[in-house]
């Protein structure tokens, strides 16, 4: 094990880094997602018409614009904090634990997993650690997305709206029971394919990239690049936004189900289970309504992802080094 690591595990460093890259990105990012949340719930038959400008007009002009445009923070911070630092968590584990399997009857395979160790991993490996670490991830923190949803969809003066979360959380429990709280959780659990393919992607590029600077340090006969080195900054931003778009693209439309799933008066309004929902967008849309926010969605993952990335990144390398 590196030596960096003896005070602090590496499923604890991962945890660390993951709850403070959820914590920044949500922060930085939140009034998007609110945005992206309300053009998710529309529907065309509305009298309406909705575009994310305007929204943003609609927001800015109330009587108290920034308390407008972080309506529902908590939730989200909560659920984007705990929930990055749960899946790191799993994650570091169950590659872990798959690179101990692939490892087994090699010498050494039942040792403890050092720097470099992971590069045995297939991207179905990363596929299938991110699928299990995201779907623990749903099942602990459904709850307080149903909550997030419910607030960013309402203004504070609806009729109906939450007035903070644990109001929310009280006013659920007493309507709705605890199936309440997992509203959205069957097409939540499909969309850990999100995560799954955006880590599928994301890992072996990452180790692509190291694999390209080791030849060109080889090359101009510099010294490698030890597995454990920090990721470059620009590669991060690279990287990571490259995996985000071809994950976010192919597994959007589940995010349009979800949301109509959680929000209020949700069977009323857009139909019963996920067959119901998909159905009346169909109907209502074509297959526009599945892709609903798509742009504004881009727009906003893309800077949480290089925000969170570059946290995750720079923390899971630094934190080691300022605890040894």
């Amino acid at each position: 094990m590196n030596e960096n690591h003896a005070r602090l595990s590496p499923a604890l460093v991962e945890t660390i880094a993951g709850l403070s890259a959820g914590t920044i990105s949500t922060l930085a990012v939140h009034p998007l997602d609110m945005i992206k949340t309300r053009l998710q719930i529309h529907r065309n038959k509305s009298s309406a018409h909705i575009s994310p400008f305007s929204i943003l007009r609609s927001l800015l002009t109330s009587d108290q614009p920034v308390q407008s445009l972080y309506r529902g923070l908590t939730p989200n911070l909560i659920g984007n904090a705990s929930s990055w630092a749960i899946f790191f968590y799993f994650k570091s584990s169950i590659e872990n634990e798959l690179v101990r399997f692939h490892s087994r009857g090699l010498p050494g395979g039942s040792a403890d997993v050092g720097p470099g160790a992971h590069d045995i991993l297939t991207p179905g490996d990363y596929f299938l650690a991110s699928g299990l670490s995201g779907t623990i991830t749903t099942l602990l923190t459904n709850p307080i997305w149903v909550l997030k949803t419910r607030m960013l969809s309402s203004d504070r003066s609806s009729v109906g709206a939450y007035e903070n979360m644990w109001q929310g959380a009280r006013s659920v429990w007493k309507v709705e029971g605890l199936r309440g709280f997992y509203r959205g959780t069957v097409v939540s659990l499909l969309g850990n394919s999100h995560g799954a393919v955006q880590f599928a992607v994301y890992e072996p590029l990452k180790k692509g990239w190291r694999r390209y600077l080791v030849r060109e340090s080889a090359r101009r006969g510099e010294r490698g690049v030890a597995a454990e080195e920090r990721l470059g900054n620009t590669a991060t931003l690279v990287i990571s936004g490259a995996a985000k778009i071809v994950a976010g693209t192919v597994t959007y439309p589940y995010q349009v189900v979800r949301s109509r799933l959680q929000t209020y008066e949700a069977e009323e309004r857009y139909g019963k289970g996920i067959a119901g929902v998909v159905g009346k967008v169909w109907r209502e849309d074509g297959w526009r309504g599945f892709y609903r926010g798509l742009g504004t969605n881009v727009f906003r993952v893309l800077p949480a992802t290089w925000v969170m990335f570059l946290v995750y990144e720079n923390a899971r390398y630094y934190l080691p080094l300022w605890a040894g």
